[in-house]
């Protein structure tokens, strides 16, 4: 099973209370990349980037079964530039500078060797630009995931609205379902979600895990309580990189195998947050990530019996 993921492949500048870097790779495909390449080959990258982009970033991402064949480079221009600054709580940042450079005029393009990928994950880019990366499928993929931001909601949401209706999932955080629905109850949120197009949705609350729905079910799974948590940037990305790759990897879009798949989207995530940028994920082993699925099963799994009489 194949699945390609569209999004950016930046750099970023970072500071929260624990520290400051000042140019690390990041970018939401990037993230996805690494995490799903862990559990499916070959992650099939589209993203844009400009001659500044380490050349040892791509050899790395080659050696992990990752096809750049639809990552544009170029040349005389540099890559994509975000800037953030973390507040105390962890849960709230600051945008100090959005360079957008080789991204403002990104036009996506699909390999031919990508065509027929059974998965697709359409990263937070504007819908349209999403929208043209689905019209280029010469055959649908068995599932489609989209993120979106508020931004979109703001400046787009014709656009976005008609993306809806094209894919099989939404991923958004809770903040942003309710601004698409104008409703505070996540549950109220989700169904009127479902209306727009969606067979399913994720709603990620951060720390405090991520709801799954579809039209009959809702699941919850917690996040991992963490002692030390550096960089929040790029869990989402990771948790969605998680998910898929392991949906890719099992070929089962059910209910209860989108289940698990959280669980593996949350426990990338939790080895995300431990380093600065990809840093941890790029060091961690499949026994690494078994153990950390393990703890999670821990978690959540128990067994209780009343005696109410």
């Amino acid at each position: 099973m194949s699945l390609i993921s569209v999004g950016t492949m930046a750099f970023d500048a970072i500071e929260t209370p624990f520290g400051k870097v000042d140019r690390i790779t990041g970018g939401s495909a990037l993230y996805v990349a690494y995490a799903a390449s862990a559990f499916v080959k070959p992650v099939q990258q589209i993203s844009v980037v400009g001659e500044d982009f380490p050349q040892e970033e791509m050899d790395e991402l080659m050696k992990r079964g990752v096809q750049l064949d639809g990552v544009q480079i170029i040349k005389g221009q540099n890559s994509f530039f975000w800037s953030g600054r973390y507040h105390e709580d962890m849960n709230s940042r600051d945008t100090l500078v959005t360079d957008l450079n080789v991204l403002a005029d990104f036009k996506p393009v699909v390999p031919e060797s990508y065509q027929g990928a059974e998965f697709l994950m359409l990263g937070n880019l504007a819908p349209s630009t999403q929208m043209s990366v689905i019209k280029q499928l010469k055959q649908r993929p068995k599932f489609i995931v989209m993120d979106t931001m508020n931004f979109w909601m703001e400046i787009a949401m014709n656009d976005l609205e008609e993306v809806l209706k094209h894919v099989d999932m939404l991923l958004v955080n809770d903040a942003e379902a309710r601004q698409l629905t104008g409703q505070f109850s996540l549950v109220k949120a989700a169904r009127s979600i479902l209306q727009m197009g969606p067979k399913y949705l994720i709603i990620k609350k951060g720390e405090h895990g991520a709801l799954l729905f579809d039209k009959d079910s809702v699941f919850f799974a917690p996040a991992l309580p963490l002692e030390d948590v550096f960089d929040p940037t790029g869990a989402g990305d990771t948790f969605a990189g998680g998910f898929m790759g392991h949906l890719a990897r099992t070929g089962d879009i059910s209910f209860e195998n989108m289940k698990r798949g959280i669980i593996v989207g949350s426990a990338m995530a939790s080895f995300c947050v431990e380093k600065f940028g990809p840093t941890r994920l790029k060091e961690i082993s499949n026994a690494d990530i078994a153990n950390r699925i393990q703890v999670f099963k821990d978690l959540v799994s128990f067994e209780i019996e009343l005696d109410l009489d």
